[in-house]
């Protein structure tokens, strides 16, 4: 998220767009009730009337995968009716910049971008790049009339997204349309904020980047971008996702985002040099090119005194992916399915529920020699081996279980949506024998160090130069214990020797205490730290270490609910990021009702108690004066190379601007936008024939001629693991079900309660129908088309007697975002029967 969950409360309008917060994160309703209550308008777009639709001022249905037609509607609406907000686009984004003029767009070549090549299914992107002057600074056009400026590029390519257009693609009625366009747009004053929330499904398609991207541009022209009530929020879905991707969870990025290391960056220097923004711009704060600090401080921080200046700081033992290699979750499955792994610690996940085309992920689980399943009871994944479709013995992985503790269990931090660190405090003692996982990983490290100093290896490097200090006596069995607050304190940093600023000599740190800011870490080996977006939330302070998390002082001083001394907001405690942006070209916020930041320029400086100028309210981004101030005058975008928002956004996979494609199987024979009917940068695991047989899908096929899509359900959690034992929970929501409309129901002969059999090309799953109002038949192109859905909490394993059914993921498609590669789990197709007997 920019902003956070109560800054919902102080939005004008609130656009709830792939996601259903009051059955999926009804914490957040409280908030988004609360702006209610002050006159916010609450408008939902979903293809089902869900209980947040519910509680909506207004509900447009669109058909599953088309939100890029009704947003790019949006952009053309706010644009054909002059209802941005000139003044920030102008200053605040690349609207100005003029684009390289040999550019061509889906208008002028059937769906494409320039520089397509179909037989790598990837763009050049020579004709994306931005028009530089003699100084290397981006041409621009403050006028916004040149014809090769994003802002005429923009309002071109979306010329074509009509009403009529739009709605003959989603299945939005016209009136529908323009009622949620004029409202939302109303907010593209200075006096007025919208806010988007959005969630999973946003994500989960083949353009789920640009679903993104596309909300982005609407409220980078409506100035909607660093304000309270402002924002893109996505609602993650469980409560330490943000933290977990802010720690490098996923296989391209180091803790903090640092990119990866690959093959071809054979030493620290290049590795800085090659992955380091760089730009001539001096109002450019262009805060990656700090990179070089943040890798070295890391690496400090896992090999400790094993790091020096003449061995790289051990950046050789750093693991490096090959040049080119995808390693997410649909290519990691793939090649598990083709043999290509020995072993799999399947820790704290159910991939044989929760992941795309469960049956071929189960299959890729059989092709193991081993596995090791970390849970708290249990699983499909666990027991794959006696699953259905499986002869035990004809599987050859060996399966090990690690029971672990859980989250009431042991202590630790939290990071959520709004980016707030929290500290968690163990409520009970793990039961039986459990253990935490950071004890598991604790020990199977000293038995894995055990091993290489035993026996050598190819390369025990990486392993044995750790630095690794968080063990404490005590525990279960002889396995002993982690103090969690040393791998906190190791995240945090530290001063390596007393770091001393070089202007003015004043000492701003000593050695050995905990880093009070990232702003201070080195690239020299003098700072260490774990994860730099995390330095300052474990600080000295009077010669004592502060668990920043774990504050619980309730002051708000501005209203907002920014409540700045609650627990720890990365980066530096900053509540909304990009708030630069919040304010005009003087420092001064466009809206003084709501003002996140100001520049005083008599604020009074508390150590030395003289007017000093300076930013008042959040923590602004940078202490750099507002842009009016030419000479030290900084751009609201910091962590941008240009430092401004990106109408143009040159560097995804699949576009500079979004553009409507269908998801990989859908009811249509052609895209009614243009000739490209699927995203043409996406990955084809099937294509013409070719690929396994586990990977084929079907599009436009009267066999599978309904919509389908996924979603969760109030009472259960992800694939049911935890939910599914509870009785309680259980005689809310027992079985898989799927929903049908009244409509649909009528032509098949159905009724509520009814067994049926859902299949799609890849698999099929008992569910019992439910049949009712909230979804609607779509008009599109002149069909008319039907669309049902399932919820993917339940598995064959619990309920033992099989009644829950199994996952709806053993229907979904192995297909993926070409930016991402994040599973197409919300828009394929599928047929739906009565079940026999």
């Amino acid at each position: 998220m920019t902003n956070h969950w109560i800054d919902f409360k102080n939005a004008d309008v609130i656009l709830v767009m792939g996601s259903n917060p009051a059955e999926n994160h009804p914490i957040s309703m409280k908030w988004i009730m609360k702006a209610r209550e002050k006159g916010a308008r609450l408008i939902v777009v979903d293809p089902r009337f869900t209980k947040t639709a519910a509680k909506a001022d207004m509900y447009a249905p669109l058909r599953s995968g088309t939100d890029i037609a009704f947003l790019g509607g949006m952009i053309k609406y706010i644009l054909d009716n002059s209802m941005y907000f000139r003044e920030y686009v102008v200053n605040y984004t690349n609207a100005s910049f003029l684009v390289n003029p040999d550019l061509k767009m889906p208008g002028q070549l059937n769906g494409l971008f320039s520089g397509y090549d179909e037989k790598t299914r990837s763009y050049d992107k020579k004709t994306w790049s931005i028009q530089l002057d003699e100084k290397g600074l981006p041409k621009k056009d403050p006028s916004l009339k040149d014809p090769n400026c994003v802002f005429q590029l923009l309002r071109k390519h979306y010329s074509r997204y009509t009403l009529d257009k739009v709605s003959d693609i989603t299945g939005t009625p016209k009136e529908k349309l323009v009622e949620v366009y004029k409202t939302y747009a109303s907010t593209g004053r200075p006096d007025r904020a919208g806010t988007e929330l959005y969630a999973m499904g946003w994500t989960q398609h083949t353009v789920g980047t640009q679903n993104i991207r596309a909300m982005a541009i609407i409220q980078l022209l409506l100035g909607n971008v660093g304000i309270a009530g402002g924002g893109i929020n996505a609602m993650r879905g469980e409560s330490n996702v943000q933290g977990s991707t802010d720690y490098g969870l996923l296989f391209h990025i180091l803790p903090g985002y640092l990119p990866m290391p690959n093959a071809a960056l054979t030493d620290l220097k290049t590795y800085i040099e090659k992955t380091t923004p760089k730009t001539k711009d001096p109002k450019s704060v262009n805060w990656w090119s700090n990179r070089g600090k943040y890798i070295t401080s890391y690496l400090k921080a896992i090999y400790g005194d094993k790091a020096t200046k003449e061995n790289d700081f051990g950046y050789a033992w750093l693991p490096k992916l090959d040049v080119g290699t995808n390693a997410s979750w649909l290519n990691l499955f793939d090649k598990m399915f083709e043999g290509k792994f020995d072993g799999f610690f399947a820790w704290g996940q159910n991939p044989a529920c929760s992941g795309a085309n469960s049956n071929k992920t189960r299959k890729a689980l059989s092709k193991l020699k081993w596995m090791v399943n970390v849970n708290l009871f249990d699983n499909e994944t666990g027991s794959f081996w006696r699953g259905p479709g499986m002869n035990p013995k004809d599987v050859k992985t060996e399966v090990f279980f690690l029971p672990c503790a859980s989250s009431v269990e042991k202590e630790g931090s939290i990071s959520n949506s709004g980016r707030w660190a929290q500290w968690r405090y163990k409520a009970v003692e793990p039961i039986g024998g459990t253990l935490p996982d950071g004890e598991m990983i604790n020990e199977l490290y000293k038995r894995v160090k055990k091993l290489y100093q035993k026996q050598g290896g190819k390369f025990p490097d990486p392993i044995v130069n750790l630095a690794w200090n968080y063990e404490v006596p005590g525990g279960h069995g002889g396995i002993n214990q982690i103090d969690i607050h040393k791998v906190a304190k190791e995240i945090n940093g530290y001063y390596l020797q007393d770091i001393v600023d070089k202007k003015t000599g004043k000492v701003l740190g000593k050695k050995g205490e905990l880093c009070s800011t990232f702003v201070h870490l080195q690239d020299d080996g003098t700072t260490s730290c774990g994860n730099w977006i995390y330095s300052q939330s474990y600080s000295h302070k009077d010669g004592k270490a502060i668990n920043m998390m774990a504050r619980r002082k309730k002051s708000d001083p501005t209203g907002l609910g920014m409540f700045s001394e609650w627990a720890w907001c990365w980066p530096v405690n900053r509540r909304i990021l990009y708030n630069r942006a919040s304010v005009n070209l003087q420092g001064q916020p466009w809206n003084p009702k709501k003002t996140v930041i100001k520049w005083d320029p008599n604020k009074i400086d508390p150590a030395t108690k003289k007017a000093t100028p300076g930013w008042a309210g959040d923590i602004p981004d940078g202490p750099a004066p507002p842009m009016a101030d030419e000479k030290a005058g900084k751009y609201p975008f910091i962590m941008r190379t240009d430092g401004v928002g990106a109408l143009f956004g040159p560097g995804l996979a699949d576009g500079p601007f979004p553009e409507h494609y269908e998801a990989l199987e859908c009811p249509l024979q052609e895209n009614i936008l243009s000739k490209q009917r699927i995203n043409p940068a996406t990955k084809l695991f099937h294509d013409k024939g070719k690929g396994k047989e586990e990977d084929v899908f079907y599009s436009c096929d009267m066999r599978y001629p309904y919509v389908a899509s996924t979603y969760r359900v109030t009472e259960h959690w992800q694939t049911g693991l935890m939910t599914r034992h509870l009785s309680w929970l259980l005689e809310l929501q027992p079985q898989q079900f799927v929903e049908i409309s009244n409509e649909l129901a009528k032509e098949k002969g159905v009724k509520s309660g009814d067994k049926m059999v859902v299949k799609s090309a890849r698999g099929q799953v008992e569910a019992i129908a439910m049949v009712t109002g909230r979804l609607k038949p779509f008009k599109v192109g002149g069909s008319t088309i039907h669309q049902v859905g399932l919820p993917w909490h339940f598995g064959w394993q619990f309920p033992e007697d099989g009644s829950g059914f199994d996952s709806a993921n053993l229907l979904t498609p192995t297909i993926g975002d070409p930016n991402t590669m994040i599973p197409e789990s919300k828009a394929f197709m599928v047929n739906i029967e009565k079940a026999r007997g």
